[in-house]
């Protein structure tokens, strides 16, 4: 494939446009950005249209722009569970967050973690909260350098050897360096030139693609019929109903436990601007249902069997649709501006992503188990630090590592994830929990739903449970959950005994 000359230097444009404006953003809202709550959360000060643009641009990334569209092009219906699945977290984040947030701001909070060590008095959960963290999160910030791969290589760039990953380690240093000086106010800045993008490509794909295809009509009879519906159950098997259904129920219920979602939300500068993003981040769940049909579309085109973009398809396979799709149906300038807005909805999560590690390890392991004493500019520096050294990592996934066992790791990040969600919900709610039990709860939660996906080969986190003779296939991370908060529920009774024993003895 040879380089798209237009394509790519309006794609190198908006880049170096974004560049600077994550430069610029150190000036934006002015502060000493040697003060960890400061760089890591600006300053907690985002109102509600910065944190809707924040938020979105954190929960709806480049991978998602590519592989949702790409899940319906290769599975079919199946890959509609990503619209209910964002429908349901709203609702969530309306009643569990602001208190959270109201919790964190009087505590001075920077971390689920930070919370969790306040709350149930307990370095060890505390320890695993954090440890949860930055595990599931770095396989997550490797899968954007995979959307942003996908669309330089379909910009004609070479994708072999060191040149052909020369682009994606240039555009990752640039991440570096703004992250470094301006934190969270990136991102943030960043975010809303994004979205804007995406907005603009979204609309014009779905009037000027079905114009080109003959309509709507044209596009869903040109899609076979057996992509409309989920495979009806069969035998003593609920087949992909339960699947379905599990993995939008356990995907609402992990989002928000993320670092980079708590980050989002702990930068609101009160509850009620999470309440109002609640209502108002659903207007992405729209955009998401029109984005979901360009995987539609592609199918009606054809793309596969265009001979400009086989090698697309050898390389990246379903991946490839949606830029193939694009490079069919609009003029180079504009595919240029789709492309740019992938590549930088690569660049806002990656960059929260970091930022949210960072705080993680600099306040619950360095400062908790290192240096409780060392000093807010020496905390924030080691965070900044810590941000350049998760990206390196991130490159390194996709450099050194084959981009299927970062795929791997990131569906078992989904269901470590998932398991903090009793520390962090229940805490909220009640005082009946022991931090042991929690602790245990984890540990078995953590364990079980690894295994669940180890007997399907690291490739599936549908795992075919028997009930009564029933198989009912559904989300690892949603039955190993449940399995946490059984464990939790049973064992706090007797853990608080036992306390209560213990201390009686004393006296």
């Amino acid at each position: 494939m040879s380089l798209n000359v237009v394509a790519a230097s309006v794609f190198i444009g908006l880049f170096l446009f974004v560049t600077w404006v994550g430069f610029m953003a150190a000036r934006w809202r002015k502060a000493d950005l040697n003060v960890l709550h400061e760089w890591g959360l600006g300053g907690r000060r985002f109102g509600t249209v910065v944190t809707w643009f924040l938020l979105g641009g954190d929960l709806y990334t480049a991978y998602t722009f590519i592989a949702v569209p790409a899940l319906i092009y290769g599975a079919g219906a199946m890959g509609f569970f990503a619209v209910p699945y964002t429908i349901m977290i709203y609702p969530i984040l309306f009643l569990v967050f602001p208190r959270l947030w109201i919790v964190a701001r009087e505590k001075g909070h920077v971390t689920a973690a930070d919370y969790v060590r306040d709350r149930f008095g307990s370095r060890l959960l505390a320890l695993a909260v954090a440890l949860t963290g930055l595990v599931a999160t770095m396989p997550y910030i490797a899968l954007q350098l995979v959307g942003m791969e996908v669309v330089i290589g379909a910009l004609g760039f070479p994708t072999e050897g060191f040149t052909g990953h020369l682009p994606l380690i240039i555009a990752f240093i640039i991440l570096a360096a703004f992250t470094y000086t301006s934190g969270l106010r990136a991102p943030a800045l960043i975010a809303v030139v994004k979205d804007m993008l995406i907005f603009i490509t979204i609309f014009a794909a779905i009037v000027i693609i079905p114009a080109k295809l003959g309509g709507y009509g044209a596009i869903f009879d040109a899609v076979p019929k057996s992509k409309y519906l989920l495979a009806p159950p069969s035998g003593n098997s609920l087949g992909s109903y339960s699947a379905f259904i599990t993995l939008a129920l356990g995907s609402a219920m992990a989002l928000f436990l993320y670092p980079h979602s708590m980050t989002g939300i702990l930068s609101a500068s009160s509850d009620n601007v999470i309440r109002r993003n609640a209502a108002a981040l659903s207007a992405y769940s729209f955009v998401l249902g029109l984005i979901a049909l360009l995987g539609y579309m592609a199918i009606a085109a054809g793309v596969e069997n265009n001979p400009f973009h086989v090698d697309g398809f050898e390389r990246y396979g379903a991946s490839y649709a949606v830029p193939a799709l694009f490079l069919d149906m609009f003029p180079d300038w504009f595919t240029g501006v789709a492309f740019a807005a992938v590549a930088i909805g690569a660049l806002v999560p990656a960059a929260i992503m970091s930022i949210a590690c960072a705080n993680l390890f600099t306040r619950n392991l360095y400062k908790e188990y290192w240096r409780p004493n060392c000093s807010d500019a020496e905390e924030a520096q080691v965070a900044k630090i810590v941000s350049l050294v998760v990206k390196v990592g991130a490159v390194f996934f996709i450099l050194a590592i084959p981009q299927a066992y970062a795929i791997q790791l990131q569906l078992l990040g989904g269901i470590w994830i998932i398991q903090l969600l009793p520390p962090i919900l229940l805490g909220l709610f009640t005082k009946r929990f022991n931090a042991q039990a929690l602790l245990l709860g984890w540990a078995v939660g953590t364990a079980l739903g690894t295994y669940m996906a180890a007997t399907r080969g690291f490739v599936s986190s549908i795992y075919p449970l028997e009930i009564f003779g029933v198989t009912v296939p559904g989300y690892a991370a949603l039955y190993s959950v449940l399995v946490n908060f059984l464990v939790a529920a049973a064992l706090s009774p007797v853990f608080d005994r036992l306390a209560g024993r213990a201390k009686s003895q004393e006296r």
